[in-house]
C-alpha cells in the first residue's frame, strides 16, 4: 500500500524544517546572508590554505577525531550562526555589516600597529581576521535586540544608574591598558574617540544592553583566541578584562555609526525621488 503524501518521510522532514526555521526566525534573507558569509570564509580558506593545512597538521589522526575538535570554536561559530540567521533583513543588516567591517579594520590596525596585541602570523593586521568583525557585529546586534525586548518593562532609571559606573569603569581600564602606547597617534585617537562616546550617550538603555551583549560574546571569542595563541596581548593574559569589555565598547561605537549611516540613506532617497519627478 503506497504511503500517503502527507506522511511520506521527505514531506514530514520538510515540514519539520519549516517549523524549525519559523521558530528560529529564519527568513529568505537569512539564507542569503549566511551564504555570503560562507562564501567569504571559503575564499579566506583558499587564499590562506597553508594556514589551514598547518592547523590540521597538528592533529594526531591516530586518535579519535571528536577528542581533537575545537569545541569552543564550534560553540562560538554556532552561537553567531544562530544569531545572524534570526530575523535577517538585507535592508537593515547591510549597514551593520559594512560598519562592522570598517570598524573592525580600524580596531585591528590600531591594536596590531601599537603592539597591544599580535597575531601568530605577525601581520598588522591579518586580512583573514577582518571578516570575523562584521559577523560578530551582526550577532551582537541580534543579541542586544533580544535583551532590549526582554527588558522593555524595566525602568529607565535602572539603565541611567548603570550607565556611568559601566562606561567610566571601562574608560579607566582603557587608560590603564593603553598607557604604554599613549604617545602614539593611534592610541591617542582611540582614547579621544571613546571619551566622546562615553560622555555623549544617545540612549542609555540601548547602549548599556549593547555593551553587555558585546562583552558577553567577546569573552568567548577572546577566550578562544588567546588560549589557542591565535593572538596574544602584551600583558599575556588569556584574556585581559579590558579586551573582553572592549568588544562591548566597540559594539556601542558601531551602533552609533550604523545609526548615522542609516540616517544618511533617508535624504539620499528623497533626493533620488525628487530628481526622478523632475
Amino acid at each position: 500500500m503506497p504511503t500517503p503524501p502527507e506522511t511520506h518521510p521527505a514531506v514530514r522532514l520538510r515540514a519539520i524544517g519549516r517549523r524549525t526555521a519559523a521558530r528560529l526566525g529564519w527568513t529568505t534573507a537569512s539564507y542569503a546572508i549566511i551564504g555570503c558569509i560562507a562564501g567569504v570564509l571559503l575564499v579566506v580558506s583558499l587564499i590562506w590554505w597553508p594556514l589551514v593545512l598547518e592547523y590540521f597538521a597538528q592533529w594526531d589522526w591516530s586518535r579519535a577525531v571528536l577528542l581533537q575538535i575545537d569545541w569552543l570554536l564550534l560553540f562560538d561559530f554556532g552561537v553567531m550562526f544562530l544569531l545572524v540567521m534570526a530575523r535577517a533583513s538585507l535592508r537593515t543588516d547591510a549597514p551593520v555589516l559594512l560598519v562592522g567591517l570598517a570598524g573592525g579594520t580600524l580596531v585591528e590596525s590600531w591594536g596590531t600597529r601599537t603592539h597591544l596585541w599580535t597575531y601568530y602570523t605577525h601581520e598588522s593586521p591579518p586580512l583573514w581576521i577582518l571578516p570575523a568583525w562584521p559577523i560578530a557585529t551582526l550577532a551582537i546586534d541580534r543579541l542586544s535586540a533580544e535583551l532590549l525586548k526582554r527588558t522593555e518593562r524595566w525602568s529607565a532609571r535602572v539603565f541611567d544608574l548603570a550607565y556611568w559606573p559601566i562606561f567610566l569603569g571601562f574608560y579607566g581600564l582603557l587608560l590603564n591598558f593603553v598607557g604604554p602606547t599613549l604617545e602614539q597617534p593611534f592610541s591617542a585617537l582611540a582614547v579621544a574617540v571613546v571619551l566622546v562616546l562615553v560622555f555623549t550617550p544617545q540612549d542609555r538603555r540601548i547602549e548599556v544592553l549593547i555593551f553587555l551583549a558585546g562583552s558577553g560574546l567577546g569573552y568567548f571569542l577572546e577566550r578562544w583566541g588567546t588560549t589557542r595563541e591565535c593572538w596574544t596581548y602584551y600583558t599575556g593574559q588569556t584574556p585581559p578584562l579590558f579586551a573582553v569589555l572592549a568588544h562591548g565598547m566597540a559594539a556601542v561605537g558601531f551602533w552609533r555609526a550604523t545609526r548615522f549611516v542609516r540616517a544618511l540613506r533617508v535624504p539620499l532617497g528623497l533626493r533620488r525621488m525628487a530628481s526622478a519627478s523632475d
